[in-house]
């Protein structure tokens, strides 16, 4: 049976951005009868690095969704660790809504016992720290650990992997090392460029935050599977108008 799904980048960017993005889904990794649409919000957060911008993506990132089932959407993935809008959209939509922190959560829970996150800078540690409570995984993570160098959300990592993929590495290194990490999970899927590099030269599971969603979302489809309506009950009088009008407001 075909699907088509929406993915939906947090972030406004432009034509090549969005390309970039679309890189992390390689041919042949969902079926060839699977559709598959990026699209990047109208307005919003520029970096994902405090609350001012965890704020705006949660918003954008309904806005962007909300509309999805009823334009014929099998289901929605959702291009961020922080799994921005999430909870939300689960109570406006009936089909799949799926997100790329609790997929690699779990899948890493599924690999190992303590798993580490190796991101690209400390400001977005607060990302994780919101996930990992809110999925009560707490007790499976042996660290946070960055390469403090600032993202590039457009190009991502392209031109920059000689110094960049060797920070990962040698910080992923230190994970399993000094604090006890037996998976690693790329802290962004921004930083798909970066995993055929780490997972060829570490010791343990690399967990591709990308393709673990969309296979995730690709299993959820094909045993007719969707999040649950006792827990994220619809809204009696739903307003989805509101969060039109705070985008195209921006």
């Amino acid at each position: 049976m075909s699907h088509r799904i929406k993915v939906i980048i947090p972030i406004p960017v432009d034509a090549a951005g969005v390309a970039a993005r679309q890189a992390q889904l390689p041919d042949g990794l969902l079926p060839p009868d699977y559709e598959v649409v990026f699209e990047a919000v109208k307005a919003g957060a520029a970096l994902g690095d405090s609350f001012h911008d965890a704020l705006l993506m949660d918003v954008s990132v309904v806005e962007a969704a909300l509309t999805a089932e009823k334009e014929g959407y099998s289901a929605v993935c959702i291009d961020t660790m922080s799994d921005s809008g999430i909870n939300a959209l689960r109570s406006c939509l009936n089909i799949p809504v799926v997100a790329p922190g609790a997929s690699s959560f779990y899948m890493a829970a599924n690999l190992g016992k303590k798993f580490g996150i190796v991101t690209m800078w400390d400001e977005w540690f607060p990302l994780y720290d919101k996930t990992l409570t809110e999925y009560r995984m707490w007790d499976r993570l042996a660290c946070m650990r960055s390469i403090k160098t600032r993202p590039d959300l457009s190009e991502l990592l392209a031109g920059k992997e000689e110094v960049v993929f060797n920070k990962l590495l040698e910080e992923s290194q230190k994970a399993i090392t000094e604090d006890g990490a037996d998976t690693i999970i790329l802290g962004s899927t921004t930083m798909h460029q970066s995993h055929a590099f780490l997972a060829e030269r570490l010791p343990v599971p690399v967990v591709n935050p990308g393709q673990v969603t969309f296979k995730t979302c690709q299993m959820m489809l094909e045993l007719g599977l969707t999040h649950s309506k006792k827990a994220y009950p619809a809204p009696e009088k739903p307003n989805f108008e509101v969060y039109h009008q705070i985008v195209k407001g921006g």
